[in-house]
């Protein structure tokens, strides 16, 4: 057991192209990491490995996936070739009971989610990174159950990490106001930031509030911050906003720090 307890974060991933382009939210996911205790492994949950199944990968090396197009070459070039860590695949099983936990040995890797945030938290790619699958059979209170279920491994030396966006709606976008967001995306976006800070667990509610569907038209995104809300609610401190703001009105860019 590692006698300090990791931190845990939900970022605000956005757009692939904060791999390349750093600004105020990347310069935020760097100053978090570097205010923390180095981790042993680094398990996160990011909105692209979206399955039929639960599973987290088990592989020595995992490859990085380029997961989008239309973007330049040098993204398509970026490498983060972190190591796995597939005795963590063991740990999170143990922890998850009696939800089960698939193993990923060959199929999947390290998706933009994860590495377009890790390549400014943790340049040197140095820390071994395993990834969880985000099952979309299952309901949102599943997600939070799940990430509760987690908690014990930030006292492993695990920091576990959600990337993803409050809002997400690529349908909406409006380039006209790179920094503006839409009245329903600000209005889910704070519903959230007061939900965690408050009620953590009853976070799976946000489902039911009006400005869903236009904030998450699909859940993808959203889930990996029902992950955090779950250690928020199974920790004994206040998530803390770290970054905040919005990109061409219907994403946010929210991202938190649990202690």
């Amino acid at each position: 057991m590692n006698a300090t307890r990791m931190p845990a974060a939900f970022i605000g991933h956005g757009s692939p192209m904060n791999a390349l382009e750093p600004n105020r939210h990347t310069e935020a996911w760097s100053a978090f990491a570097q205010s923390a205790p180095t981790p042993r492994a680094l398990l996160v949950v990011s909105a692209h490995w979206y399955i039929n199944a639960t599973a987290v990968t088990a592989m020595a090396a995992p490859r990085t996936i380029h997961d989008f197009f239309g973007f330049p070459k040098q993204l398509f070039d970026l490498e983060y070739p972190a190591p796995g860590l597939p005795e963590l695949a063991d740990e999170v099983a143990a922890v998850a009971e009696p939800i089960w936990i698939g193993k990923d040995l060959d199929s999947w890797g390290l998706d933009h989610g994860t590495w377009s945030v890790l390549c400014h938290m943790y340049p040197k790619a140095d820390i071994p990174v395993v990834q969880l699958a985000i099952n979309a059979a299952q309901p949102l209170e599943y997600h939070v159950a799940l990430g509760a279920a987690l908690a014990p491994l930030r006292d492993a030396g695990v920091m576990i990490i959600g990337s993803g966006n409050v809002v997400h709606n690529l349908g909406m976008l409006d380039f006209s106001d790179p920094e503006a967001g839409f009245d329903w995306a600000l209005r889910f976006n704070e519903k959230a930031k007061e939900l965690v800070a408050t009620k953590p667990g009853d976070a799976a509610s946000l489902g039911a509030d009006p400005d869903y569907r236009k904030s998450a038209p699909t859940p993808d995104h959203f889930i990996p911050f029902l992950y955090f809300a779950g250690l928020a609610a199974a920790g004994d401190t206040t998530p803390e906003v770290i970054t905040d703001g919005y990109y061409a009105g219907s994403l946010s860019m929210t991202s938190w720090r649990l202690a």
